[in-house]
């Protein structure tokens, strides 16, 4: 069974790529095991545990993995200075690297697909706007959610499950280019394993 080694900055991240993955797992028939190694602190902190554990691999400490998934918020430095930064880290061990990198915040992904959040919610959401402003799009997902009657205990990101498995990738995709570069750098890994299986 391929193993996938994740360091992903916040919970948000975790619940939001571990149902995507389960998703894509079942599609492609192809059960992976998930190693996270990091899920917490921001991305100061996946990017010190990240180096932490590349010099680990090179010194024999842990095994290599199929498939190295680093996930971090594009935040105001951008897409591809995200993707740059993590792919200058990666580049010299070797293991196949996916750059999770939600632009700007990974609640905005939760926002991409209206009919996922009504068949969730019973209510739809506005299509998010694209702006660099900490907290706005974790703000709107509690909004949303709240005009449909409901009370989030979490901010939302309890429901992250839920929406993932409603949402319309291929439509999410193509309306945000992050979540695209995702979706098609994920399909591609499950296909390749998929030929060898």
């Amino acid at each position: 069974m391929p193993e996938i080694a994740l360091f992903v900055e916040d919970h948000a991240h975790y619940l939001f790529l571990k149902a995507l993955i389960h998703r894509l797992s079942v599609e492609y028939q192809q059960e992976v095991n998930l190693d996270w190694r990091n899920a917490r602190r921001g991305h100061g902190m996946v990017i010190k545990e990240l180096h932490q554990y590349l010099r680990d691999l090179r010194r024999g400490r842990n095994s290599f993995p199929d498939r190295l998934i680093v996930a971090t918020d594009a935040n105001c430095q951008g897409l591809m200075n995200r993707l740059r930064e993590i792919t200058d880290i990666t580049q010299s061990v070797g293991i196949p690297t996916i750059c999770a990198v939600p632009d700007p915040h990974i609640e905005r992904w939760l926002l991409l697909d209206s009919s996922a959040f009504k068949q969730v919610f019973g209510k739809g959401c506005d299509m998010p706007d694209k702006k660099c402003e900490r907290g706005r799009y974790k703000r709107k997902l509690v909004d949303a959610i709240r005009a449909s009657g409901i009370d989030p205990n979490l901010g939302g990101i309890e429901f992250t499950d839920d929406i993932v498995n409603a949402m319309d990738l291929d439509s999410s995709a193509n309306v945000d280019a992050s979540f695209q570069r995702l979706l098609d750098e994920l399909r591609a890994m499950f296909r390749e394993w998929q030929r060898k299986g």
